[in-house]
């Protein structure tokens, strides 16, 4: 499904932990690192995509996270023309992403790559949500960037919520 513009709609995954760090997913048999995304199919809402492809490429069920947000409006990217199939070549210019924010609150153990028959990634790992770009492939990078930047502030907005919590906490535990 392309739209009139030829951009196909996607959907992006942010999924963060307890700690604000952030998944990555390592593509299989290659060096390049990735959120988890996927296709928006025909009839399908964003956020019904959004959880089809995080158990699909993840392994994690709506109970096993929380949405602490999306971005208000697609972001874009074009895909390099040789990364394009023949076929599509004139028709199809890249992806339309709407990100989503999610909270990890099922545990680690509960991420499995394994989930679907055609796994996306071969490895993970938590980074910093301000992780540099360097191993996301380049033509993604200033949508990963934009969705980021975007999104940080229901990162701040949680913590905010968190800090008497947090901090009531650290008093008890002198």
């Amino acid at each position: 499904m392309i739209d009139r513009d030829g951009y196909r709609p996607n959907v992006g995954i942010i999924l963060c932990n307890a700690r604000n760090q952030v998944f990555w997913g390592k593509r299989i048999r290659e060096h390049s690192w990735q959120f988890p995304q996927g296709g928006i199919k025909y009839g399908e809402s964003p956020e019904q995509a959004m959880y089809r492809e995080l158990m699909e490429e993840v392994g994690l069920r709506p109970e096993h996270v929380k949405i602490l947000g999306r971005t208000r409006d697609w972001l874009r990217y074009d895909v390099p023309t040789n990364w394009i199939r023949r076929e599509w070549r004139g028709s199809y210019k890249g992806q339309k992403q709407i990100w989503f924010l999610l909270r990890l609150v099922g545990r680690d153990s509960d991420v499995s790559l394994r989930a679907s028959t055609h796994p996306e990634f071969d490895a993970w790992r938590w980074s910093d949500y301000w992780v540099a770009m360097d191993s996301v492939i380049e033509f993604k990078r200033e949508v990963y960037r934009l969705a980021l930047k975007e999104l940080s502030s229901h990162m701040t907005h949680h913590q905010q919520r968190l800090r008497p919590t947090l901090d009531k906490m650290n008093r008890t535990a002198r």
